[in-house]
């Protein structure tokens, strides 16, 4: 057994019409030799993002997808704004493309609007940005990376992938007071909603990978969109609709670390991609085959964990394995607080969580996070680390959606390198604990227990990290049930318990949860099989 067990082969990602493959002169459905460095929160990645693109200069190649941007999110507290940099790009004669979700109507408080405009302000510059609405009914395009290459300069090339879009709210960091610039959601929040994200720096031959799923999208023959409506407003507004012609791909940068990157992604049926023109569930079954070999820890960070198919397939890892537990860190609240949005919020997850928790018992714990003021934070956040040795970061959520229905991009990423503190090998397998998964489980572990940088010895362990995560979360439930009296105990998590629905509330959310917050985008087989 070696590493890479613990990664898809390009038959088992399913989709025999991709490139992304058949790219690999080796056969392999994966890249070695790549350097991935964390970008914990938005002011981290905004920062090394606005570092990366100001050393960009003509000849040089920047493409970003995004789900939804708003043209003054600024940068950096100086008030740098991300319209600003892409354009500045663009005049220095940077090739700048750029593919947004077009989005739904900003009376559904969706992003119609920001989205075209920044749009509007890269072609004015010389880029060109189109909004992209190859989607199913009621599906989005939900990835979110950037892309950056320089001819000549390869050791620049960087691809940045993650859960972070380029909008309000996301540049917050490790003290969570929010972003000035904030997007309202629900109310318990307050008006600066505290957010918990997370995007990956790749160099390395990887970020080929990511420029090619890139090209594939942008390279679609399909019109942007198929509504009537959508095409006489575009045309009225005399809106580019036709993606030019990119440079030709550069070869892939040479390895230059130890960390072997997968991509992965979600592709919905019926779209008519010519690259899954079946879809593609990659991310899917990338967590069908590492659940199956899970044995000591599954640690996990996303915005919803929900549905029941996904949730089986954690709960059929903890019936195998009597030894596995499972830490969740989730939003102690959903992002909307209406008397009719928020109940098929909760219906899912609680769903999902009873199956989990029957599953496995004392061995599941879930919790939120909260500011030291004691104000919720959002987890926005896609992160999981099984055993210290497989790490996945994305912008996909563990629910039917991402996994079936929407546009979806992740990496997952196994470590050459052996982190040697004990245990070394928590794995069934025998595979050795890498250093970066366990530095990923380790960084965010101590941001939500207050610790420094180092003050870690007693969560290297997995199992006894589990330990440590409840003590720390009664501590401070305890504190609260006391009536807050004393100093407030270190740490962030306090134990998550969504409120029950009443048999007649879950009588109305369950179908609206199931046809439109969490859609089946499988093909009928596959639904008739409960596989993906």
């Amino acid at each position: 057994m070696g590493i890479t067990d613990w990664l898809i082969s390009a038959e088992e990602r399913g989709n025999r019409a991709t490139g992304l493959d058949r790219r690999h002169t080796d056969g392999a459905a994966w890249t070695a030799g790549n350097e991935v460095r964390l970008l914990v929160h938005g002011a981290s990645y905004f920062g090394e993002l606005l570092r990366c693109v100001r050393l960009m200069r003509a000849g040089d190649l920047l493409l970003f997808t995004d789900w939804r941007g708003d043209p003054d999110q600024a940068m950096n507290a100086d008030g740098d704004e991300i319209s600003v940099l892409l354009c500045e790009a663009a005049i220095r004669g940077v090739v700048v493309k750029g593919l947004i979700w077009r989005s739904h109507v900003d009376a559904f408080a969706f992003s119609e609007q920001q989205n075209r405009h920044l749009g509007e302000d890269i072609g004015a510059a010389g880029g060109e940005c189109l909004r992209d609405m190859r989607v199913r009914v009621g599906g989005s395009h939900h990835q979110k990376f950037v892309v950056l290459r320089h001819p000549g300069r390869p050791e620049l090339d960087i691809a940045f992938v993650g859960g972070i879009d380029l909008c309000h709210s996301r540049r917050d960091d490790s003290d969570h007071r929010g972003d000035s610039q904030s997007q309202p959601i629900a109310a318990v929040y307050g008006s600066r909603p505290p957010w918990h994200d997370i995007q990956l720096a790749i160099q390395g031959p990887a970020v080929g990978d990511v420029e090619t799923v890139f090209r594939e999208r942008w390279e679609d023959p399909a019109p942007l969109s198929r509504n009537p409506f959508e095409r006489i407003i575009d045309a009225l507004r005399r809106e580019d609709v036709t993606p030019g012609v990119l440079p030709v791909q550069l070869p892939d940068p040479l390895p230059r670390g130890s960390h072997t990157v997968q991509v992965l992604r979600t592709y919905p049926r019926r779209v008519g991609y010519p690259f899954a023109p079946n879809g593609e569930r990659s991310i899917a079954r990338a967590y069908e085959k590492v659940l199956a070999r899970a044995h000591t820890l599954i640690y996990v960070e996303d915005q919803y964990f929900w549905s029941a198919e996904v949730a089986a397939c954690f709960a059929a890892a903890l019936r195998a394995s009597p030894t596995l537990h499972l830490i969740a860190v989730l939003p102690h609240h959903p992002d909307q607080d209406g008397r009719l949005s928020q109940p098929p919020n909760l219906v899912g997850q609680q769903g999902a969580l009873d199956l989990l928790r029957a599953a496995g018992g004392d061995r599941v714990a879930v919790y939120g996070i909260e500011n030291l003021a004691g104000t919720p934070v959002y987890v926005h956040a896609k992160v999981c680390v099984i055993d210290d040795v497989w790490a996945s970061v994305g912008s996909d959520n563990l629910n039917r959606r991402s996994w079936t229905y929407d546009s979806e991009l992740s990496c997952a990423i196994v470590d050459e390198a052996v982190d040697q503190r004990i245990p070394l090998s928590p794995s069934r397998f025998g595979e050795p604990a890498g250093v970066f998964a366990r530095d990923l489980r380790l960084t965010l572990a101590r941001e939500h227990l207050d610790r420094g940088v180092g003050d870690d010895a007693d969560l290297v362990d997995p199992r006894t990290a589990f330990t440590v995560f409840g003590a720390s979360a009664a501590t401070l439930a305890r504190w609260y049930a006391d009536g807050q009296r004393g100093p407030r105990p270190p740490g962030r998590l306090r134990p998550h318990d969504p409120p029950r629905l009443s048999r007649a509330t879950r009588a109305w959310a369950t179908p609206l949860y199931r046809t439109f917050y969490d859609p089946d985008g499988r093909p009928p087989r596959l639904r008739r099989r409960h596989r993906f």
